[in-house]
């Protein structure tokens, strides 16, 4: 399976330098597995297509430029197809964690927990809100999304994306029933607790890595860090140094350290050579 997406891959390229209608053509192939969790015959039309305007020419991305650029598909059905188009993402979650495993999974594939922003002008986009937006650095009107990625060397691969509702959201139910939140995701999660939600997925699903990272935007919660020991995983967070680790107290910046758990659970330390992210693995402490 590694040869043959690699050669699918590749080929996308080839296609790509020879025309759209063959680029397009070696797209859907591509996206085969995909397109068959997707369960019905306007879904597996429309995917390609949409998929084609997000990465083919043309600088504006939304819906309608899309339609004009293309003579394969008109408008109110690429439309609805975002829209009001509903399918069930596990099989496509299946797909591509599988082949992701496939790729870069192992004992020295790491597992890396970030966040994104998504910079918006309007307030009716689900979780809009002000706060810190990550590709602006700094404070603005934006969505914001827990991301997970497995890489191994210089190879990641994004595995999830969940969007985060600020309390401006979930303590507003009119809000979010008017804007088709589902009544199980209307409940208030931290970044932090929506990670670890993710995670225990991810294992569940038999993805394969060695450690867990994340920035201090995650090592300051320390429910997050004692959720990775309890579930005997490997990691290392960032944790902004304390103030008597401030320049001109001490020259010792601890924003990378390897954190320790509490005495008597496991505890994060370097990575075992050979071991995996296993529930009843164990770490061994950083000297």
């Amino acid at each position: 399976m590694r040869d043959s997406w690699r050669a699918s891959f590749d080929g996308g390229w080839r296609w790509a330098r020879t025309g759209r209608q063959t680029w397009s053509g070696g797209l859907e192939r591509w996206l085969g597995p995909y397109l068959e969790g997707l369960g019905n015959k306007t879904g597996r039309r429309m995917c390609p297509a949409y998929i084609a305007g997000l990465i083919g020419p043309g600088d504006r991305k939304s819906i309608q430029p899309m339609a004009a650029r293309s003579d394969a598909v008109a408008y109110d059905r690429l439309h609805h197809f975002i829209g009001a188009g509903l399918w069930d993402s596990a099989p496509l979650e299946a797909t591509l964690w599988s082949q992701a495993d496939e790729l870069v999974g192992g004992d020295d594939a790491w597992l890396i927990i970030d966040d994104t922003a998504l910079p918006k002008k309007g307030k009716a986009s689900v979780g809009v809100a002000p706060q810190y937006a990550t590709a602006l650095g700094k404070n603005a009107n934006c969505q914001t999304l827990v991301s997970v990625t497995l890489a191994s060397g210089e190879v990641p691969l994004m595995l999830s994306l969940r969007l985060f509702l600020p309390e401006s959201w979930t303590s507003d139910v009119g809000r979010m029933d008017k804007a088709g939140v589902p009544a199980s995701l209307q409940e208030y999660r931290t970044k932090p607790e929506i990670a670890i939600e993710e995670i225990d997925r991810v294992i569940a699903a038999g993805v394969r890595f060695g450690c867990v990272l994340a920035d201090a935007g995650y090592g300051l919660s320390a429910p997050f860090r004692q959720a990775l020991s309890e579930r005997g995983l490997c990691w290392a967070v960032g944790i902004p140094p304390a103030p008597e680790d401030l320049p001109g107290r001490r020259a010792t910046d601890l924003s990378g350290r390897w954190s320790r758990a509490a005495p008597g659970a496991a505890r994060a330390g370097r990575q075992i050579p050979g071991r995996t992210h296993h529930a009843r693995s164990r770490e061994v402490a950083s000297g």
